[in-house]
């Protein structure tokens, strides 16, 4: 079993083993995953609640800044003033901010009764300034990498809300931030791969049945913040490496010819960083995969133990069938440019167009599966992603 997840704790652990060396100390506060953490310090609102469930189950730029006029065909981003002229009869803009008021997260934790397991999550809630009854909205998971947390990839999470859906960012007790907190800073890659197990994996699935049975009673309590807030007929599911793994089993990934583990809720998914299985054949993993899947990886997107590389993880995409399957290859983005920060051992330094682009396709797709927005999916579907992308940067779909 451990050798069937190599490839498992290799794509999981990349951030985590390329900082351990500048990690503090025990005691300190400092994450060896700096990554995985915020930018800047959001306000948030933090609550505890209880429930008992049915069963158990650096350097950011705002989505909406200017990025200054470069040269197409040299690497650069292209020309973003040429591009809206010519694409000025279309409407539809992914990158428009809806709710410009910044979303101050909502931190809640609940306990799977079934699994005495506490789950914590933190919810990025679009603003309500109508005074009257908010429409319910699509809801979007996001499931951290090994060693990450609920606080991370933020960018994401501020996007989503300010377009409207209620993002909710999930942190899994045993392949979190606790798993290197108290460990020696010599033994914190050791604790790192033996968390990337198949338990924690299953665990991982579980926890999103659980918080999306979780959702279902929250938007049913009365007085409570996310009441009447959630559309839950309209879910989509999303993570980064480990998480990307979990996003994976949970949405139609099947490696090892067992039944089916997609939860029925799901409408959509969007993987940063997948991988194949370490065994088996991907033509068999993936060619039950039936949901919509945006795929996000990068030319540089590697592992540091060799068992992942960027060849490897673009061996998905042949894999799925043919029908609402997309893939994203950002030009030089390393396995971090899905967090809000570069790790010290990466070699390139960070590109902000890259949050750009992630932010407008992966909006795209939502807005085109889980709105059924028609402009959505001609954009995402025609030339809308190119007005966005680096000339090097690969976008396809089938």
């Amino acid at each position: 079993m451990l050798k069937c997840y190599a490839t498992l704790v290799a794509a999981s652990v990349a951030a985590a083993l390329a900082v351990s060396a500048a990690a503090p100390a025990v005691g300190t506060a400092q994450s060896p995953l700096a990554n995985h953490l915020p930018a800047v310090p959001l306000p948030s609102q933090s609550v505890t609640v209880q429930a008992v469930l049915p069963h158990g189950a650096t350097q950011d730029v705002p989505s909406n800044a200017a990025i200054p006029n470069q040269t197409p065909g040299q690497g650069t981003t292209t020309d973003r003033t040429a591009i809206a002229d010519s694409t000025a009869p279309d409407p539809y803009d992914p990158l428009a901010i809806l709710h410009p008021q910044e979303i101050a997260p909502l931190d809640l934790e609940f306990t799977d009764e079934d699994r005495q397991r506490k789950l914590p999550v933190r919810v990025y809630l679009p603003a309500n300034s109508t005074g009257q009854a908010p429409t319910p909205q699509p809801v979007v998971l996001f499931s951290h990498g090994l060693g990450g947390s609920r606080q991370g990839s933020t960018f994401l999470g501020q996007h989503w809300a300010k377009r409207g859906y209620i993002a909710v960012f999930l942190q899994h007790p045993g392949s979190d931030e606790e798993v290197w907190r108290n460990t020696r800073l010599n033994q914190r890659r050791s604790a790192l791969v033996q968390a990337a197990n198949s338990q924690q994996l299953n665990a991982r699935k579980s926890d999103v049945v659980s918080v999306l049975d979780q959702l279902e009673k929250w938007n049913q309590q009365p007085a409570h913040p996310l009441v009447g807030r959630m559309d839950l007929t309209r879910v989509g599911m999303s993570g980064h490496s480990f998480g990307a793994r979990t996003t994976q089993q949970v949405s139609g990934e099947n490696p090892w010819g067992r039944a089916q583990t997609t939860d029925k809720r799901l409408r959509a998914a969007i993987v940063m960083s997948p991988s194949v299985p370490a065994t088996g054949n991907p033509d068999r993993a993936f060619r039950n995969v039936t949901l919509p899947w945006l795929l996000m990886t990068g030319t540089n997107d590697d592992s540091p133990l060799g068992d992942q590389t960027p060849e490897s993880r673009r061996r998905v995409y042949p894999a799925l069938p043919p029908g609402d399957k997309y893939e994203l290859v950002l030009n030089d983005a390393e396995h971090s440019v899905f967090t809000d920060r570069r790790l010290p051992g990466e070699a390139k330094p960070r590109r902000p167009e890259h949050h750009r682009s992630i932010l407008a396709l992966s909006t795209a797709f939502w807005d085109a599966y889980l709105r059924d927005d028609p402009a959505a999916k001609t954009w995402l579907q025609g030339t809308g992603p190119r007005s966005i992308l680096d000339t090097a940067d690969l976008w396809q779909t089938k």
